[in-house]
């Protein structure tokens, strides 16, 4: 079985070194050689971990896509991801997609090889669902506190009179034409007409 190693450290965590993952996982591939694990390619980022836009861990899904490794091992989930629950989710589930395994060296219980990976993505999933409950009940209080306050909220009203629409349109403007002479677009000009017959 081919092991590909991520490691990542923050650029805010100063004084860190991915090495010392890096040493972690190579030990353990060692180890576990006699299981048939061979050590592959290694991918390292030194960059936050709250966004996926990070240059190995891109090539590394590319890679995967690519079956060029067997399983991605990383020290722990937070040094792979700390996006968010669903986002990493999302990431661990698109390694399955292309028939990748993963394995958190630091969380025994994370890993999708052996008898708990169904439980465990489970898990992983309902703690996702409850993350978008709670993200979407958030803006729902926030859109209801802003309606309190007497914020309009949606997309500003058309600022031209359809009165003047319907007059221009009378006397043979085109929808662009009256669009042009409002200021507004030809999408509410539209409207304006159809609106009023």
């Amino acid at each position: 079985m081919r092991i590909a190693l991520y490691a990542r450290v923050s650029t805010k965590d100063k004084g860190q070194d991915y090495e010392n993952q890096l040493r972690d996982l190579r030990e353990f591939v060692t180890r576990k050689a006699s299981d048939g694990w061979v050590l592959g390619a290694e991918y390292v980022d030194k960059a936050s971990g709250k966004s996926s836009d990070r240059p190995s861990f891109k090539r590394l899904f590319e890679d995967a896509s690519r079956k060029e490794f067997d399983l991605v091992l990383f020290w722990s989930l937070d040094r792979f991801s700390r996006e968010g629950v669903l986002e990493t989710l999302q990431h661990l589930q698109r390694l399955s997609s292309y028939g990748v395994e993963w394995f958190s060296y630091r969380e025994e219980y994370l890993r999708s090889v052996g008898v708990f990976k169904e439980a465990v993505l489970a898990i992983l999933a309902a703690i996702a669902k409850q993350e978008r409950i709670r993200l979407s009940e958030r803006v729902q209080a926030g859109l209801s506190r802003a309606r309190s306050q007497g914020k309009v909220l949606g997309r500003p009203r058309a600022a031209v009179r359809p009165e003047r629409v319907l007059r221009l349109r009378e006397r043979g403007l085109s929808i662009r034409k009256i669009a042009t002479e409002t200021g507004v677009s030809a999408m509410t000009v539209q409207r304006i007409v159809a609106a009023h017959g």
